[in-house]
C-alpha cells in the first residue's frame, strides 16, 4: 500500500501522467507517417534499383552503357541512411536542411527523418521479395499485354510484399522503437515524457518502467495484428 501511495505521488499528482499520454501520442502519430512515408520510398527506390533504364546504350563505351541513373540512385540512397545512425540524420535534418525553418513542427521533422531511413530498409526488403518471384510470372503477365507499370502494380508488388510481410512487420516494430530519440530535437515522446516525470520527482525507475511497459503493449498487439493479417493473406492463396 505504502508503495502505491509512491505511483500516485510519481504519475497521478499533478496530472504526470498526462505527459506519458502526450508522449504515446507522438511516438504512434510520427511512427504511423514515417511508416507510410517509408513504404512508398521503399517502394520506389526498389523499382529503382530493379529498373532497365540505359540511357547511354549506343554508347561505345561499355561501362557508359551499362550505367543506369535510377539505379545508381536508389544505391546511393540505401547505402547513405544505412551507413549512418538515425540520430545522425534527425540531427542533419533538424539543424542543417530545416535550420532556416524556426516554425517548423518538431512532429513533421521527426515523422521526414524516420520515414526517410525506413525507406531505406524497405527498399532492400521490396527488393528481395521482387526477386525472389518466379520470372515467369512477369513474362507471363507481359504475354497478357499488360505494360511493364501495370504488371508491376497489379501482379509482381502485392505478392512480393505478400512475401515480405513478417520483414515489414519487424521493419515498423524496429521504427517505433526508434522514435525514442527524438528528444534530441526537443520532442516530447514517451522516452522524454519519463525523463520530465523523473526531473519532477527524482524517481528514475518507475517512469522507465511504465515506458517500457506502454512500447512492450504496442510491440505485441502490432504483431498480434499483423499476424492476423498475414494469416489471412495465406488463406486468400
Amino acid at each position: 500500500m505504502e508503495y502505491l501511495k509512491v505511483l500516485k505521488e510519481i504519475f497521478i499528482n499533478g496530472e504526470r501522467y498526462m505527459y506519458i499520454l502526450k508522449g504515446l501520442r507522438f511516438s504512434v502519430g510520427v511512427t504511423l507517417v514515417a511508416a507510410i512515408l517509408g513504404v512508398m520510398l521503399g517502394i520506389l527506390a526498389a523499382l529503382m534499383r530493379i529498373s532497365n533504364f540505359h540511357p547511354f546504350k549506343k554508347s561505345k563505351d561499355k561501362k557508359l552503357r551499362d550505367f543506369n541513373p535510377l539505379e545508381w540512385l536508389a544505391i546511393f540512397y540505401t547505402d547513405l541512411i544505412r551507413g549512418t545512425p538515425a540520430v545522425v540524420q534527425l540531427m542533419v535534418l533538424a539543424n542543417i536542411v530545416f535550420a532556416g525553418f524556426r516554425d517548423m513542427p518538431v512532429f513533421l521533422i521527426a515523422s521526414l527523418s524516420f520515414g526517410i531511413n525506413s525507406g531505406a530498409y524497405v527498399c532492400e526488403i521490396i527488393r528481395a521479395g521482387i526477386e525472389g518471384l518466379d520470372k515467369g510470372q512477369m513474362e507471363a503477365a507481359r504475354a497478357l499485354g499488360m505494360p511493364y507499370s501495370v504488371a508491376m502494380k497489379e501482379i509482381i508488388i502485392p505478392q512480393a510484399i505478400k512475401k515480405i510481410l513478417p520483414a515489414l512487420v519487424s521493419e515498423f516494430i524496429t521504427l517505433l522503437k526508434e522514435t525514442s530519440i527524438v528528444g534530441f530535437i526537443g520532442g516530447v515522446d514517451l522516452l522524454r515524457s519519463a525523463n520530465i516525470i523523473t526531473s519532477q520527482t527524482y524517481r528514475g525507475v518507475e517512469p522507465l518502467i511504465a515506458v517500457g511497459i506502454i512500447y512492450l503493449i504496442m510491440t505485441g498487439l502490432f504483431t498480434k495484428l499483423m499476424r492476423k493479417v498475414e494469416k489471412g493473406m495465406k488463406i486468400s492463396d
